[in-house]
């Protein structure tokens, strides 16, 4: 079977406040929305602006990261899935759908509210094994790139 890819990447503002809670096994899960921007000359040559939003989910450590650092307002970079899942709604009996996007990477691109130091932008990958010591000023073996 060839290899297929599911890969999502967005750039754009968290619209609220991400909600972070905890899984009945204790594995902690943040949702937020994400809004991206576009901006296109209609037919009658005139500029439209178009938002989409985008429902994002993050699992484990990443979602700590958010519910520490991201809020309302945030720029951020997403690197994500796509992922449907669908339900049957208990009062209609319809079959419901919701498409997200699982987070497996995110980078704050704005500053860090209530902070004097612009420079710190905490940054995940749930594939990195060791946490991220970017913007500590302390070099650990793990920076040395030899």
């Amino acid at each position: 079977m060839p290899k297929s890819v599911n890969k999502v990447i967005l750039v754009g503002n968290v619209g609220k406040d991400p909600e972070v809670r905890y899984s009945q096994s204790g594995t902690p899960v943040a949702n937020f929305s994400l809004a991206t921007n576009e901006r296109f000359k209609d037919r009658n040559d005139a500029w439209q602006d178009r938002t989409e939003w985008h429902n994002i989910v993050a699992w484990q450590r990443l979602a700590e990261i958010v519910g520490e650092y991201v809020a309302k307002g945030s720029k951020v970079y997403v690197e994500g899935k796509l992922q449907t899942t669908s339900w049957e709604d208990r009062q209609s009996g319809e079959r419901k759908y919701r498409t997200e996007i699982v987070a497996r990477d995110l980078l704050l691109l704005g500053p860090r509210e209530n902070s004097g130091d612009d420079h710190q932008r905490p940054t995940h990958n749930e594939n990195e094994d060791q946490p991220s010591h970017a913007g500590s000023g302390e070099i650990v073996d793990q920076d040395i790139p030899f």
